[in-house]
């Protein structure tokens, strides 16, 4: 075990676990945020998505030891009204269906118009490939994408 004060949502947050555990059981089972879901275990759906430093990352496969101190934002940290320009077009445009990804996908989409304010059809189908959506609804998430770039 290994004590770690992790920055999570601009708070610092104390966790005692093994350097090996992912940061997806850390934030879900050690700290109580459960926005963040449990989709493959392999990085390869997109449902942990969060935020280290900014940058888009899969939770499930990043060990605690690997974060160090760097600034982890996750869908509960993304803003503390639900009002991100993500978290609001996405209900303007009706995205979710079960809603099971929807947390990845809402991460993954504020990640690309943090780094590309105005991205193209092309951007963004290939910056949001890694995040699935058993449910389909993939071109109401490319139009909300594309409305929260304009806002």
């Amino acid at each position: 075990m290994a004590k770690y004060n992790l920055k999570i949502n601009g708070k610092t947050l104390k966790v005692d676990v093994d350097p090996s555990t992912p940061m997806l059981w850390v934030l879900r089972d050690h700290l109580d945020l459960q926005g963040t879901k449990y989709g493959c275990g392999v990085a390869a759906c997109g449902a942990c998505t969060i935020h280290v430093d900014g940058n888009a990352m899969r939770s499930c496969q990043l060990p605690v030891s690997a974060v160090k101190s760097q600034k982890i934002t996750t869908i509960e940290g993304l803003s503390e009204k639900g009002d991100h320009p993500v978290q609001k077009t996405w209900l303007e445009h009706d995205v979710a269906q079960c809603g099971y990804c929807q947390a990845g996908q809402i991460m993954s989409a504020a990640a690309l118009l943090k780094s590309n304010p105005n991205p193209s059809d092309e951007d963004i189908e290939n910056f949001m490939t890694g995040n699935i959506c058993r449910c389909g609804t993939y071109t109401r998430i490319k139009a909300a994408i594309k409305t929260a770039a304009k806002k």
